[in-house]
């Protein structure tokens, strides 16, 4: 079973999709409901740009394994690609319910906590404000929240 998992996810990262189509196709004719080939076949579908199709394979995840962590956090990923944040920290939550210890969701779930925050910023930069001193406020920490949701640089 290993080898077709790390076969499988050979061919993702060389962009072999053909071939990483057919070995998972191969799998689910032989175990349907295999949870692990289907996480990969969405992150298939997200490397190709299929987000809704990734999207609906990672919801039938969820349906059917409610106990695993990772489509719940990967589902976030991608609603928040789509600035869809309360789903986002819906699926984030559930994630870190199924695993507390789960690290990669708690992070997640900061970024989102993060985004939410900055879309408040930004609203309330938008109406009147009381003065310059809230409105310097508002524009530190609309900067400062842009900063901390760059990307890690390698």
């Amino acid at each position: 079973m290993a080898d077709v998992y790390s076969e499988v996810n050979d061919k993702i990262n060389s962009s072999q999709w053909a071939a990483a189509q057919t070995l998972i196709e191969r799998q689910l004719e032989k175990q349907p409901a295999d949870p692990q080939i289907r996480l990969m076949q969405s992150q298939m579908q997200m490397a190709q740009g299929q987000t809704t199709q990734a999207i609906e394979t990672l919801l039938a995840l969820t349906q059917e394994f409610p106990e695993l962590p990772e489509p719940y956090n990967n589902l976030a990923v991608l609603y928040a690609g789509q600035q869809r944040f309360d789903e986002a920290l819906s699926a984030l939550t559930l994630a870190v319910r199924a695993r507390p210890d789960y690290s990669v969701a708690l992070e997640n779930l900061g970024d989102v906590h993060i985004a939410l925050a900055r879309q408040s910023y930004l609203k309330a930069q938008s109406l009147p404000l009381p003065g310059p001193a809230m409105s310097a406020r508002l524009s530190g920490k609309i900067q400062l929240s842009g900063q901390l949701l760059q990307p890690a640089k390698p």
